[in-house]
């Protein structure tokens, strides 16, 4: 029976994906790129690849190598930080993202960061879809929601319109306003809140361990 859920969900998923205006948005690859003003700069998945694969945690392009500075972090906080990997049911994640809590986190969490050119129209889809489909294995992670991404997202500061600050779902985890507002700790803290808010069965969902503490952001 849960299978069978489970094939729906992704089958929707896959269908909110279908659904997104393929003559202006479709996925090349570019998982941020970075719109400030009159400039933009782009940060391909192969780069965030690379970063990810870096001993030094070093940042292969020039808006990612900002992006990091900005985020409140060290280069390695944030790379294990996008490695780390959560365990999710995706019957639950979905439940939780297709409900109408759900909705309204999405649209939180889309604030500055959404598709590149239909932008808020399909912010929730497009964002619901990569979670989704990066849930089916039972594995949620920054770096595999980068990867899944149906289309080309962007950061926008842009002026009086988007701050290029995004909303981080774990209030209280985050310090200063970097941590508390940079895209890079918002992904650290994204795969942790969804994790937290999936909607499981009782019966279907095991005890959590002795001493076990809540969500935490990077560890």
């Amino acid at each position: 029976m849960l299978k069978r859920i489970a094939a729906g969900l992704l089958a929707g998923a896959a269908l909110s994906t279908t659904a997104l205006p393929a003559s202006a948005d479709v996925n090349t690859g570019s998982v941020i790129r970075w719109n400030s003003g009159a400039a933009v700069w782009t940060t391909t998945l192969d780069n965030v690849s690379s970063f990810l694969k870096s001993k030094n945690a070093e940042a292969p392009d020039r808006g990612l190598s900002s992006g990091l500075a900005a985020s409140g972090w060290t280069a390695k906080e944030v790379q294990a930080g996008l490695s780390k990997e959560y365990n999710v049911d995706v019957v639950g994640v979905s439940r939780f993202l297709y409900s109408k809590d759900g909705v309204k986190f999405l649209q939180d969490q889309t604030r500055s960061y959404f598709p590149y050119w239909a932008q808020k129209k399909t912010a929730v889809q497009a964002l619901r879809s990569a979670i989704i489909l990066d849930s089916v294995d039972g594995k949620l992670s920054s770096a595999g929601i980068m990867k899944t991404l149906p289309v080309d997202f962007r950061l926008a500061d842009t002026c009086n319109t988007f701050d290029g600050k995004q909303n981080i779902c774990a209030q209280g985890k985050c310090k200063g306003d970097a941590q508390c507002t940079s895209l890079l700790s918002w992904y650290v803290f994204l795969p942790a809140c969804i994790q937290a808010n999936q909607i499981v069965d009782k019966l279907a969902a095991k005890p959590a361990p002795a001493g076990s503490a809540p969500v935490r952001g990077l560890w």
